[in-house]
């Protein structure tokens, strides 16, 4: 048994014992009773009160509850159904994709706030940002040795900003021809700058610019001015001219003339 199947017991176990003790000294004070009839009313009572409900309803709840090893509170739900605190979620292989445990904070149902991403032997492979439950910023993903594999910008949801102003995008050229005022509604875009990285020697291999989810332009790697070779020049018949009857003179110069 381990340490979380040991205090998921005792929580068990404990609350079953206040239970007990309640009904204990319930039953006795229904045993002073001189009638039978009054006995079995009380009783009933009892069994069908709210209080025994939220016993009950106390001893089920205990059995779902998770401690860590520092002896905090996982996996919570409110009376509304709703996820909150913090939370560790196990998620399986699907379809070829490695399985993973995410941790983090979910407020009212949703996630927010800095959520960790292991690989299923413990390793970091992903920091992420959550704003009422959407990508907000920067996440960052690596590879099982911890090199930095990839750098995400996204945009979420502003709670304290009723409207947003989206652009209209041309058809064909991707240039923006004008701006829409429209009511903010909980989202989450790819907004920014995308690197990625060569985890073995760090190197930057690609960039994309995205504009709420709209890819603008990758970005072209710059081209090394000392590889580049001189372009050449087409020579004019004035400028042959020239250089047949100057040549092998020293000391000439071009003055700009030309014989007519």
């Amino acid at each position: 048994m381990n340490i979380f199947s040991f205090l998921n017991f005792s929580i068990r176990k404990i609350t079953c014992q206040i239970f007990k003790d309640f009904y204990d000294r319930f039953q006795s004070v229904i045993d002073n009773v001189r009638f039978s009839f009054c006995r079995h009313t009380l009783l009933l009572c009892f069994l069908s009160s709210p209080f025994f409900c939220l016993l009950i309803s106390n001893t089920v709840i205990a059995q779902k509850i998770t401690i860590s090893e520092n002896g905090d509170t996982l996996n919570k739900i409110n009376a509304k159904g709703k996820k909150i605190g913090k939370w560790v979620i196990d998620v399986p292989e699907l379809r070829g994709e490695p399985g993973y445990v995410e941790e983090g904070e979910f407020v009212n149902g949703e996630k927010d706030g800095v959520w960790r991403k292991y690989s299923t032997v413990g390793d970091l492979i992903g920091l992420e940002y959550y704003i009422l439950g959407g990508k907000a910023g920067v996440q960052k993903y690596f590879d099982y040795l911890g090199r930095l594999e990839r750098v995400e910008n996204w945009r979420a949801y502003n709670p304290d900003a009723p409207y947003d102003t989206i652009p209209i995008y041309g058809t064909g050229n991707g240039e923006i021809v004008s701006f829409k005022i429209v009511k903010s509604q909980p989202y989450s875009v790819k907004d920014g700058k995308w690197k990625y990285y060569n985890p073995e020697t760090g190197a930057l291999v690609k960039t994309e610019n995205w504009d709420r989810n709209v890819l603008i332009l990758p970005d072209e790697p710059q081209k090394s001015v000392a590889n580049e070779k001189p372009k050449k020049i087409d020579k004019t018949p004035e400028m042959l001219e020239w250089e047949k009857k100057n040549r092998g003179k020293k000391g000439a110069l071009r003055d700009g003339q030309t014989s007519y």
